[in-house]
């Protein structure tokens, strides 16, 4: 009869497509046991969705035969599994995802009778003992010889050996299927399934030159793989885009201090799409190891042209007892004039900029989404320290019931030692019926609920802007 070892520690605890290239070799992964995964492809979305297709050669025999499919993604969603086998039919499938571990292999031993070896540390003698498993809930309890004892973690070695292994532990997540195969041999079997817990996303690493307002932009593509199982040699797929769920939940609006600004661009890509998606495939196979983090560049841009600026929004029709730093905005555009052209899938841009002895020093990030080529992006990074802005309301009148007069000021100060340009935005303005009827600055209503103005700020020196809102109820 086969017995099972477990150590006493086990017991104590709870129970056109540019392709992405690597940037780094990395160490060969020798699992332990060998991967039953056959040919491999891999493709990952944005919103933890993953493709997994796998190809294996399997040899059936003739009539109903029952055949499984080990190292499967343990997050697997076997409602999506799709199997394709030469002159044979599914009967039946069936994915085990309950996964043999110490906790697991006691919890199924409840009922059953196991035996304890415990060793004395003074002379290393073992005794034995059969052992009854009544119940593991937060700990073991055991009828040993008509005694109820615990199972502690008080440092004394002891070792529980179970008789078997019940059939519904699996070493490996693993999907059973029987089959009705109408001849022997061997054949192969395409799996297709999707997955959770294989994820990815974009991060940029962006280098601005304040001197020549160009900007050197790397693109970093970061895999994630939290499914429980690893991928061995996998032609990877990624794709740029938000595919539809039925898992969607609802979405979370960011507060429009620090959103990134982007002006839609019409130019195509030089990418292959995919419907309305783009993708990027890596140059290579690769391993994507379970709890592993992987990165890869797709994108490696210089001398783009950019520039600094600043934007200040005041929120609504209201005062501010003290001035309020304007944000800092990197604006670059992502089309090919700019010397970037290309698509830029959703991620985290993060900016430094060269000190007075060369060396590049963080300034701020901020997210992008999904980036059509030739957009223009305002990209806030942080407030700045000597730009500022102090919005007052200088007079509220009341004209009806419906109707009231807001004479705002705004007044702009710089204490940088070169002249400015800040974006001045008045919010607020969707939420009812609101004209400006007065302006000392010409504004621009880019939409319903803003007005937009473009101040020059002097050197050492300070700008007012004044307006006047009409505002129907």
């Amino acid at each position: 009869m086969r017995k099972i070892l477990v150590g006493c520690l086990a017991l104590a605890v709870p129970f056109g497509v540019m392709p992405i290239a690597a940037t780094a070799q990395e160490a060969p992964i020798s699992p332990t046991v060998p991967s039953a995964q056959g040919d491999l492809s891999v493709t990952i979305y944005n919103n933890d969705v993953a493709l997994v297709q796998d190809v294996r050669q399997l040899d059936l025999a003739n009539g109903r035969v029952r055949q499984s499919f080990p190292d499967v993604s343990a997050q697997i969603r076997p409602e999506t599994v799709s199997l394709t086998v030469p002159d044979a039919a599914i009967v039946e499938q069936n994915f085990d995802f309950d996964l043999l571990s110490p906790s697991s292999l006691m919890e199924k031993a409840v009922g059953e009778t196991i035996t304890l070896i415990r060793t004395n540390p003074a002379t290393g003698a073992e005794t034995r003992e059969r052992a009854k498993v009544l119940a593991v809930n937060g700990g073991v309890v055991l009828d040993i010889g008509g005694r109820i004892e615990v199972l502690r973690d008080d440092g004394l070695p002891v070792r529980a050996v179970f008789d078997k292994v019940p059939e519904s532990l699996r070493a490996r997540p693993t999907l059973s299927v029987t089959l009705a195969s109408t001849r022997a041999g061997t054949r192969p079997a395409t799996l297709s399934y999707l997955s959770r817990g294989l994820g990815w996303s974009a991060d940029y690493v962006a280098l601005f030159d304040d001197k020549s307002d160009k900007l050197d932009v790397q693109g970093w593509i970061t895999l994630t793989n939290t499914s429980g199982t690893t991928f061995t040699n996998a032609r990877t797929l990624l794709v740029a885009g938000d595919v539809g769920s039925a898992d969607d939940g609802n979405s979370y609006m960011p507060s429009p201090r620090r959103t990134t600004r982007m002006t839609p661009g019409t130019e195509t890509a030089g990418r292959e799409q995919l419907g309305d998606f783009y993708l990027y495939p890596l140059a290579e196979r690769t391993t994507i190891a379970d709890k592993q983090t992987k990165q890869v560049s797709f994108l490696d841009a210089k001398g783009v042209s950019a520039s600094t600026g600043y934007r200040f929004e005041n929120g609504w029709l209201g005062s501010s007892g003290d001035s309020r730093s304007a944000q800092s905005v990197l604006r670059f555009a992502n089309s090919g004039a700019a010397g970037l052209g290309d698509a830029l899938p959703a991620g985290t841009v993060r900016v430094y900029i060269r000190d007075a002895r060369g060396q590049p020093q963080f300034t701020g990030e901020n997210r992008i989404e999904h980036t059509p080529q030739g957009s223009g992006i305002a990209l806030p990074t942080g407030d700045a320290f000597d730009v500022k802005v102090q919005p007052t309301v200088v007079a509220r009148t009341k004209l009806s019931d419906q109707r009231w007069r807001t004479q705002m000021r705004y007044r702009l100060t710089n204490a940088r030692g070169r002249a400015v340009a800040v974006e001045l935005v008045q919010g607020g303005l969707d939420w009812s019926d609101t004209r400006v009827t007065e302006e000392n600055r010409k504004s621009e209503r880019r939409d319903a609920g803003s007005a937009v103005w473009q101040v020059p700020v002097p050197a050492n020196g300070e700008a007012v802007v004044t307006a006047t809102f009409d505002t129907r109820y």
